[in-house]
């Protein structure tokens, strides 16, 4: 994959990504934010012979009858498969879970090296890209904490690529070894998140659709000599096969977990996914009962609809500058994609660029513009970073000659200019990112000290609640008070921990215009209020 004259260069980049990787690593002390916190739980819960199984519960899509309760039931497993496997090698912390997720950070690292080497064509163009990769903005922080970003961005960024060689091919023999990887690699991102079944599509559009036209499948030639239609039928059987070994490698990968959530749930997938398609605010994702229904959504008319999916559209488009362009690099990197739309190594890159977007835009527009787009984004970090550079020179070729600067010249100073702000940009939003996750639990362990401690506890942050007090809980809902004796009948809670941050429905409990029969106040201050369920 790596040109043989860059090998040696591919090798001194990784080892200095494991660097840079295992300082960040280091420096971060907790995962940091409710889904890193989520992963980590499963994953020592599994590291301790418990199986995959929650004790804190999120949300109330797929709701078990009982706590602890099987897991990964909406998220998927493999940030929480990776995190065991350093706690099976450490011990029980934080920093043991972190230690696979270093080298994926420095997989990924490479891949955006690799890109700079095939797309640029020079080492410049590759130590650059694989140095934007390394530095990569609002990513930095992420890449080592107990998450999907660095499984993700690596298995999704290696599909993608897999496929463009595959593609690149044209045809030869071996060309199917590329799309059984990218198969492979597609069922492991699908494993770290729910989307990652749109990489499978990809790759089966890549390996048909576009060879079929170049043979032309849909000309329909009126008479084909017998040696064309010879020719023509061998090429339709290697892009067939290109397609069914990705997806038999695909499903390969996937089948264990088909079969773990059949004896789980009674299907494949655990259903309930979609309904996030009809949220009308994202608080619905802690429904009770659980999920949003498409007759709500369509009640709830064109102009708030319209309305959400602009606002998705502009929270989403300067996520796209910021996170995945660093601002800079943005214009550049678009500008090379389309001079290069083209090139059977991006032909993966721009279909599942723009299905993501318009996917978590138009579709899954809360879950997309909170978070859902950044986390699917990582798999494109390392071809925005080769594609970046190779811009940049773009520009270039075009501006110098016609402001007499030296290209070569040129290229080196403006090169290094845009990777001295990549750094910097990175280090600033990494340390600010990192000192807000290490200073969280504090507040935890202060409601923890009001409460006994057998205590099951409905708060807004479950996940990080138990990994900072060890205490079992479920997520506040968003639902009226009154259903609170059913959940505390369900899953054993006996206190309710409520913040400024509570859902509207239980605005009025919080604010203490209420008082329920079922429960007993037990403290309150200026920021929290905590009940006793009777």
């Amino acid at each position: 994959m790596i040109p043989h004259t860059y090998r040696r260069d591919g090798v001194i980049i990784t080892v200095l990504a494991l660097i840079v990787g295992t300082v960040m690593a280091i420096l971060l002390k907790h995962p940091g934010y409710t889904d890193a916190y989520y992963y980590f739980n499963a994953g020592q819960r599994l590291a301790q012979g418990k199986g995959l199984t929650d004790a804190a519960l999120w949300t109330y899509i797929g709701a078990p009858t009982s706590l602890p309760a099987p897991s990964h039931l909406y998220w998927m497993p493999m940030a929480s498969l990776v995190a065991a496997v350093g706690l099976f090698i450490g011990d029980a912390t934080f920093d043991a879970a972190q230690l696979l997720f270093v080298p994926l950070y420095a997989g990924i690292v490479l891949i955006g090296f690799t890109l700079g080497a095939l797309i640029g064509k020079t080492r410049r163009t590759a130590w650059i890209a694989g140095l934007l990769t390394m530095f990569s903005g609002f990513y930095m922080a992420y890449w080592t904490t107990t998450s999907t970003f660095a499984p993700y961005g690596f298995a999704g960024a290696l599909s993608l690529l897999a496929m463009g060689l595959g593609r690149r091919s044209g045809g030869e023999s071996g060309s199917w070894r590329w799309f059984a990887l990218s198969g492979a690699m597609a069922a492991f991102a699908h494993l770290t998140r729910a989307d990652g079944v749109l990489l499978l599509i990809v790759l089966i559009i890549v390996a048909v659709w576009p060879r079929f036209k170049q043979i032309g499948i849909d000309s329909s030639p009126a008479s084909p000599s017998p040696n064309s239609e010879r020719g023509l039928g061998g090429e339709v059987k290697r892009t067939l096969r290109c397609a069914a070994v990705g997806i038999i490698a695909y499903l390969l990968v996937m089948t264990p977990w088909f079969v773990r959530n059949l004896n789980t749930v009674g299907a494949i997938l655990p259903p309930g996914g979609f309904q996030t398609a009809w949220m009308r605010s994202y608080d619905e994702i802690a429904n009770y009962p659980p999920g949003s229904s498409l007759a709500d959504f369509i009640a709830w008319g064109p102009e708030n609809i319209l309305n959400s999916r602009w606002e998705a559209l502009k929270v989403n488009v300067g996520r796209f500058v910021g996170e995945q362009g660093q601002i800079l690099l943005t214009p550049f990197m678009l500008l090379a994609l389309w001079k290069r739309r083209r090139d059977p190594l991006l032909s993966g890159l721009w279909l599942y660029a723009l299905g993501l977007h318009l996917a978590m835009t138009f579709v899954f527009a809360f879950p997309g513009y909170r978070g859902g787009l950044f986390h699917s984004a990582s798999a494109l970090i390392p071809f925005w970073a080769a594609l970046g550079i190779v811009g940049l020179d773009d520009v270039l070729a075009w501006i110098a000659p016609r402001r007499r600067w030296r290209l070569p010249q040129a290229r080196l100073f403006f090169g290094a200019a845009l990777l001295v702000w990549a750094i910097l940009f990175s280090i600033n939003i990494f340390l600010r990112t990192v000192n807000s996750f290490n200073s969280a639990g504090g507040n935890f362990v202060q409601i923890a000290s009001h409460l006994p401690a057998d205590s099951v506890v409905m708060i807004n942050d479950p996940s990080a609640f138990y990994y900072f007090t060890g205490l079992s809980g479920v997520v506040v809902p968003n639902a009226p008070p009154d259903v609170i004796p059913e959940l505390a009948k369900r899953y054993g809670v006996t206190d309710i921990v409520l913040d400024n941050n509570v859902t509207l429905p239980m605005r009025p409990l919080y604010e203490g215009t209420i008082s329920p029969p079922f429960l007993e106040p037990l403290y309150h201050d200026d920021f929290i209020r905590i009940y006793r369920v009777k």
